[in-house]
């Protein structure tokens, strides 16, 4: 968007409740229009194969037409959503995010657990002001199929871990029908405890000044102890308390607690299960409670990128650096990359703001694979960029990334295309032909000037005229565009050069 817009929202569509948030943007700052929240319980409805049972698929889309309603207004690219645990393991589901991002209005991302841990902490150092100081926190999110652990100093995160239990589904696995007691509780405790045994010794390792807990259970939690006059604030004690009359009670629905809203209720047993163990496991006594989390995170990140400080070119970078990309040629690269792009995105559809940037990290990251080894390095970087953790990128950001990439070299493989949604394959296809043009022109990897092209592109074609002599002084570049010309023709595309 070329302006900021008036107002962004953030949407958290996360396994126990869905959240948004509309904030108004002003001289840099946010400020908070409208929250809603619904307890949607999707990781309740998710099967053993990977699919959303109809009623749970049913609650998560009205919720989101609800959502949708007041967000209409706003422009793309003001809203961003994110899916959290049950939608990264909803993988037989493919169908719901296309019904999702339709009752919407916006697009919807599905994050990793590392991502989802980054957002977190941007959250909740931003809504304590707590990054100012350079203090190093501990700050822990249960949700409703995963627990985020991050440590950080100032605003920088330093650790961060996602670990496979929320919530809902450790209510589920240990408190079926809601029935509580005291060997449940243990097990559950026990479980978590063995989740946290392999991540733990790093975070003991660097220590932490201060433990920060935000979203429902950690809420929760302490609403029950401070109305039950149990103690001030969450703590060990209070949370000992807490699990007695949780056992006492026997059953979720018989709990009486002030403090506990109703919807809390039936996943209450297992969030303070895995909190219990957090506290036991790292020693804690004390933890304060945080008003922001991932989606007050998901609100500053997006304001971000309107602002053109986006996280994920930070990402593209430091992966550049880190695996002793030659910065140099992938300039020269991108430089011709961008010539061609300049020329050809109106007849290809292919709007600046929305795929220039794709193009630039792919010409920066076409060569990471070397790190691995010459041989097939363009295998070896597509898989360095899929599973890498990047921050600021989605899931589909990553595979997108990966496949230009994967793409760049040898055969043109329709197939490469297939893993992606529907919707991207023909720009990723149109995108991976520039980038594989811009490479195989800068081949010699000389420091000169790019050559003078002029590129016309149609539905499957693309023609480029080069400046009167140059291709017959370049015999090498000539038999190389033959060889791409042949291996597009494979695929059905025409390449035409002179």
């Amino acid at each position: 968007m070329p302006d900021t817009p008036t107002a962004i929202a953030a949407v958290d569509l996360g396994s126990n409740s869905f959240h948004m948030i509309v904030a108004r943007t002003r001289e840099g700052q946010l400020h908070v229009l409208d929250r809603l929240r619904e307890p949607v319980r999707l990781a309740a409805g998710l099967t053993p194969d990977g699919r959303l049972e109809p009623v749970a698929r049913a609650r998560a889309l009205d919720c989101l037409a609800r959502f949708g309603e007041r967000v209409r207004d706003l422009p793309q690219g003001a809203v961003r959503a994110v899916g959290t645990n049950t939608l990264r393991l909803a993988s037989r589901d493919a169908g719901f995010l296309a019904e999702a991002r339709e009752r919407l209005g916006h697009p919807i991302e599905v994050i990793s657990g590392y991502e989802e841990a980054r957002l977190i902490y941007q959250g909740v150092t931003r809504s304590l002001a707590a990054g100012a100081d350079g203090a190093r926190r501990l700050v822990l999110d249960i949700g409703g199929g995963s627990t985020e652990l991050i440590l950080g100093e100032g605003d920088s995160p330093r650790l961060l871990e996602s670990l496979y239990m929320g919530c809902v589904s450790m209510s589920e696995r240990f408190f079926p029908d809601g029935r509580i007691d005291k060997a449940a509780m243990q097990a559950a405790m026990l479980d978590a405890a063995r989740a946290l045994e392999e991540v733990e010794w790093r975070y003991r390792r660097l220590g932490w000044d201060e433990a920060i807990g935000a979203s429902g259970t950690v809420k929760a939690a302490r609403a029950i102890i401070e109305a039950e006059g149990w103690d001030e604030g969450l703590t060990a004690k209070g949370l000992k308390k807490l699990r007695k009359a949780l056992i006492s009670a026997g059953r979720a629905d018989r709990l009486r607690l002030a403090g506990l809203s109703e919807d809390r209720r039936p996943v209450i047993a297992g969030g303070v299960a895995i909190l219990s163990a957090v506290f036991k496991e790292l020693g804690l006594e004390r933890m304060r409670v945080s008003t922001g989390a991932l989606r007050e995170g998901l609100l500053y990140d997006l304001l971000g990128r309107i602002r053109h400080q986006d996280a994920r070119e930070a990402s593209v970078r430091a992966m550049a650096e880190r695996y002793g990309v030659d910065l140099a040629h992938a300039g020269r690269v991108e430089t011709v990359a961008q010539v061609l792009f300049d020329q050809v995105r109106e007849n290809w559809a292919l709007p600046a703001a929305r795929w220039w940037p794709w193009l630039h990290r792919a010409a920066l990251l076409h060569e990471v694979g070397l790190v691995v080894a010459h041989s097939q390095y363009h295998k070896h970087g597509a898989y360095l960029i899929q599973h890498s953790d990047l921050a600021g990128f989605s899931i589909t950001d990553q595979l997108l990334l990966a496949t230009l990439v994967r793409g760049h070299r040898k055969r043109f493989k329709p197939a490469v295309f297939e893993p992606l949604p529907a919707e991207l394959r023909l720009p990723a296809r149109r995108l991976c032909i520039l980038l594989r043009l811009a490479v195989l022109l800068q081949r010699g990897r000389a420091e000169e000037e790019p050559p003078v092209i002029h590129a016309v592109a149609g539905e499957e074609r693309l023609h480029l005229s080069f400046a009167a002599g140059y291709l017959d002084d370049r015999p090498l570049t000539r038999a190389d565009l033959a060889a791409e010309r042949a291996l597009l023709a494979e695929t059905g595309f025409t390449l035409d050069f002179e």
